[in-house]
């Protein structure tokens, strides 16, 4: 016999249960678990691993200073012996740049993680910033008296070398200003070392590895031996000498011979 049009369903019958109910309908629906193979790109299928690059050699997170050291006389004696041995005349750029680059990296990873903030005197008397003022007052009064001389005399010589034609004039000024770029762009450069060099000392003073330096918390945070190599790379003697004391020993060897040579 077949069940009445009337006849209602047994109380205890669920919906999910029902041969011609939807599945996964109703208070007895179970959400299926999700299947599948875990993504291997994700944080917690593979290991945490750490890069190539935060995985220094033992010995040079042991004395990255002294690595550095090592580093720059080798250079320096290469600027050397290219002033005997004559291999170029650009050579000595590149042996400068090779020299300070370990270290100029370094400082320019530290300056840049560094907030501006940083740059406001901490402990700074008031004597102390009256000081650095008249320094720089009286090295600015120098150069500029230097330039004008310079001026008066090159205004001179080129008088004389060009005599009354303008044309004349015009060419051999531009020519020896294109000669004094790079004697002009090696000072500011040596400036700008010397600058560097004095806000390090200031950051994370002189020690190979300062345990009080005012370093932001989150600079390498998670690499402390990358931390540590870069850290004591970016120290002040170290891109004084490397920075400065090379650029100075080339200019002196070649570069100043170079460029006096245009001149004339």
């Amino acid at each position: 016999m077949s069940m009445a049009s009337g006849e209602q369903k047994p109380r205890h019958a669920k919906a999910g249960a029902l041969p011609d109910g939807p599945v996964g309908v109703g208070p007895a629906a179970v959400v299926p678990k999700k299947m599948g193979v875990p993504d291997p790109a994700s944080p917690s299928a593979t290991a945490p691993t750490v890069p190539l690059l935060q995985r220094p050699p033992a010995w040079l997170v042991r004395n990255p200073l002294h690595a550095g050291w090592a580093w720059t006389g080798f250079w320096a004696s290469l600027i050397i012996v290219d002033e005997f041995v004559d291999l170029a005349g650009w050579t000595w750029y590149i042996f400068v740049g090779m020299a300070a680059l370990p270290t100029l990296a370094c400082t320019v990873a530290v300056l840049h993680a560094t907030p501006r903030r940083y740059l406001k005197p901490q402990k700074e008397s008031v004597l102390a910033h009256f000081f650095v003022r008249f320094l720089a007052l009286t090295a600015a009064f120098m150069v500029w008296g230097l330039s004008v001389v310079a001026s008066a005399s090159i205004s001179t010589t080129v008088q004389a070398l060009a005599g009354n034609s303008e044309r004349e004039v015009t060419s051999l000024g531009f020519n020896l200003l294109l000669a004094a770029v790079p004697l002009v762009v090696s000072v500011l450069w040596m400036a700008l070392i010397v600058r560097c060099a004095w806000f390090l000392r200031r950051l994370r003073g002189w020690r190979q590895n300062p345990q009080d330096s005012r370093l932001p918390k989150r600079f390498l945070r998670h690499s402390p031996q990358l931390r540590r190599v870069v850290v004591g790379l970016a120290h002040p003697g170290l891109l004084l000498v490397a920075g400065l004391g090379t650029s100075v020993l080339a200019l002196f060897l070649g570069a100043m011979e170079l460029t006096l040579n245009l001149i004339v």
